[in-house]
């Protein structure tokens, strides 16, 4: 199962990648600028996932969302939205670390490490995974439209 998300994370990012392609070629300067918006848009969906709101998440993440748990769990864009309104999925901090950003037309690929402390349905606990994160330009903003995460290695 786990192989299938991978995979299925994997398609993602080279269709999106691919349609990326297709659009005009970014100057270096314009890349830098889109790099920031992605940047900025990723710092906002962090806050938001730290006090959830719907209007301010679903802002945030496209409508076709595919995001991948460490675990293997794949949820869509109300799953996503959902289960951290109600607590669900409860992070009480979110520490971004080593994240890169590569701009692909209207395309980007984020990397970075997420370090959190959580409280899941109550319970409390702390986390640190390795995201890989596929943003696309929708209607001028940047929307999150897949993640993959992975636990590291203890």
């Amino acid at each position: 199962m786990f192989k299938h998300i991978v995979l299925a994370a994997a398609t993602a990012l080279t269709i999106a990648a691919l349609a990326g392609c297709a659009t005009n070629a970014q100057t270096p300067a314009s890349s830098a600028s889109a790099e920031q918006a992605v940047a900025a848009a990723a710092e906002k969906l962090r806050v938001a996932m730290i006090d959830p709101t719907p209007a301010a998440l679903s802002a945030l993440v496209a409508d076709d969302l595919s995001y991948g748990h460490s675990g293997g769990r794949v949820d869509t864009k109300d799953s996503f939205i959902g289960d951290l309104v109600a607590g669900k999925s409860d992070f009480v901090t979110i520490a971004i670390t080593d994240q890169t950003i590569k701009v692909v037309g209207n395309t980007a690929i984020v990397r970075h490490t997420l370090t959190a402390d959580t409280n899941d349905s109550g319970k409390p606990g702390k986390v640190q995974i390795k995201i890989l994160g596929v943003w696309q330009q929708q209607g001028g903003n940047w929307k999150l439209l897949a993640r993959q995460a992975v636990r590291t290695a203890a």
